[in-house]
């Protein structure tokens, strides 16, 4: 969604009163190691205006690939989370975007690119998702993506979620919240090229979702919104929610994923030189296979003597938002986005 005036301006008043971003559990030392070797950086090619998706590549150490919201082409790009450098570009031949809103890696090596957003509230009946393989060499390149058409089992909606999931490969939509709660959606088990595919509501999902991420092992599912994230357990294809990870304030977040390592979140946010900032996650919020390496490494000594390896809610800091604080700042920023909506 294209930041507008009085939005960025709420935003910069909310940044004026409120801490920067989350601190880690004292004493927590995974967690110390994870944040430094995921770390904040700053997309720096002037091109990415819009960065409204956000999927850490598996085939290059380091990459995150993103794209724009609208307004700029049929265009992925692979940035470089150690200098904040584009390099890659790829262009999606035969392609006319019309709302693109995130993108997924998929367990056969294919970005998923989501065309799903709908700021008109249902105008669109169907939407489209297009899949690439992720390049094997990182440069620019010119790919014809396989093209899939959706719709909704209950009408059209606006999203800006789409995920694949890591191991059964089925794709996942979160619509956007507006009269109601907005909901997660399942592909078929595998998806048409040659027809429509109709997604089906599983779950109701009670956040303004601006996007979404499976964990690597495909044990948790995040969901995120402007101030907010909620993380579930993901149980035979269903959803548990299980938690509430932080999430730095940022001036309009509409990204997530998970770091390759599967112990961070990657949060990122529209604007000139935006920047993609690392949570670390504790606790039950660990996907299982990070909590058992965890747990593992503290029966072989790794962990510094006397720590509980973050395991206590209690202990952990999250931002001091303050709960009158942000519900004035989101009821604000969110009242003035639906009044400023395209058309």
């Amino acid at each position: 969604m294209r930041p507008r005036p009085i939005l960025a301006a709420l935003a910069a008043a909310a940044l004026a009163v409120l801490p920067a971003g989350p601190a880690l559990a004292d004493g927590d030392d995974a967690a110390q190691q994870t944040a430094a070797g995921a770390v904040t950086f700053t997309i720096e090619d002037p091109r990415i205006r819009e960065s409204s998706g956000l999927a850490a590549s598996r085939s290059h150490p380091g990459v995150y690939w993103t794209h724009n919201d609208s307004d700029d082409g049929p265009y992925v790009y692979a940035v470089d989370s150690r200098t904040g450098r584009t390099v890659a570009t790829v262009t999606l031949a035969g392609v006319e975007p019309r709302d693109v809103e995130a993108i997924s890696l998929g367990p056969d090596g294919s970005l998923y690119v989501g065309d799903i957003g709908d700021n008109f509230g249902g105008r669109w009946k169907e939407v489209r998702i297009y899949r690439f393989a992720e390049p094997k060499t990182l440069k620019d390149t010119t790919v014809t993506p396989t093209r899939y058409t959706v719709r909704y089992e209950d009408g059209p909606r606006d999203a800006e979620s789409l995920m694949v999931h890591p191991k059964t490969g089925r794709v996942y939509i979160v619509s956007k919240k507006r009269s109601g709660p907005g909901a997660l959606y399942a592909a078929p088990e595998k998806l048409s090229a040659s027809g429509v595919n109709v997604f089906r509501k599983t779950a109701d999902i009670d956040t303004w979702a601006t996007d979404g991420a499976f964990s690597p092992d495909g044990t948790r599912l995040v969901v995120r919104g402007y101030f907010d994230a909620i993380e579930y357990r993901w149980r035979d294809g269903r959803p548990e929610e299980i938690g509430r990870p932080s999430v730095p304030l940022q001036r309009q977040g509409e990204s997530v994923t998970f770091a390759p390592d599967g112990r961070t979140l990657m949060y990122g946010t529209e604007g000139k030189r935006s920047s993609v900032q690392p949570v670390a996650l504790q606790g039950d919020l660990l996907p299982d296979t990070a909590a058992k390496q965890r747990d593992d490494a503290k029966a072989g000594g790794a962990s510094r003597g006397g720590s509980d390896g973050g395991d206590g809610d209690d202990r952990t800091r999250t931002i001091a938002l303050g709960a009158g604080t942000l519900a004035v700042a989101a009821v604000l920023v969110l009242g003035v986005r639906r009044v400023l909506r395209r058309r």
